[in-house]
């Protein structure tokens, strides 16, 4: 297998990569979101990969983090979807966005990648949202993992969670309920009224 790849950018567009290494170029399909993250043609890049085999073909798939690698392999692990379908979803959902809209059981965001449906989308959420832990996707997204003792760890999920609810319950979609306590959240430790003013201030 080959597990990555490092080497010069000869050239992309929104849907293929091709990186120079060594001398062979690769050509490695890619998501629209990691397309837009490149770097300009002919600077040295690392790039994480999963070999798709197949009887007519072998194609590489390219991800820009170990992490993105992994949500890519979570969803082909999901019967019905394979590689083009979790590049897809990939292309229409950033991993934090599709974790999200997993835990929110929101099939409507998910079903919005080309070539997914409704049925698909939920397949997927209910495949993969217990094997998702909303506090660590919080501290991802936020990029800022923290080490806690298990009773803060459990007051900080919990007034998450209450935030969320009380976004829900006025209206807005589970999806930008989610996205918004994520982004209100600056690690001090808002119990949920202090989490859920702060939000709305991202919602509105």
């Amino acid at each position: 297998m080959i597990g990555f790849l490092r080497g010069k950018i000869a050239g992309y567009n929104e849907n293929m990569l091709l990186m120079d290494v060594g001398g062979v170029g690769y050509e490695v399909i890619i998501s629209a979101g990691t397309a837009e993250e490149l770097p300009p043609v002919g600077e040295e890049l690392k790039i994480f990969t999963h070999l798709s085999v197949r009887e007519d073909a072998m194609t590489l798939y390219g991800f820009l983090t170990s992490d993105d690698l992994s949500i890519f392999k979570q969803l082909i692990g999901v019967s019905g979807i394979g590689p083009k379908g979790a590049q897809s979803i990939l292309s229409e959902l950033s991993p934090d966005d599709l974790r999200f809209a997993i835990l929110a059981g929101d099939a409507k965001a998910i079903s919005k990648a080309p070539g997914i449906g409704a049925k698909t989308a939920q397949r997927i959420i209910i495949d993969l949202k217990d094997k998702l832990s909303l506090e660590e996707t919080f501290e991802h997204a936020l990029g800022q993992p923290e080490v806690k003792s298990k009773a803060d760890h459990g007051q900080s999920s919990e007034a998450k969670d209450e935030a969320v609810e009380a976004l829900i319950a006025l209206g807005y979609s589970s999806t930008d309920a989610y996205r918004a306590v994520k982004n209100a959240d600056d690690g001090s430790g808002m119990d949920a009224n202090g989490l859920l003013k702060a939000a709305l201030k991202f919602i509105i």
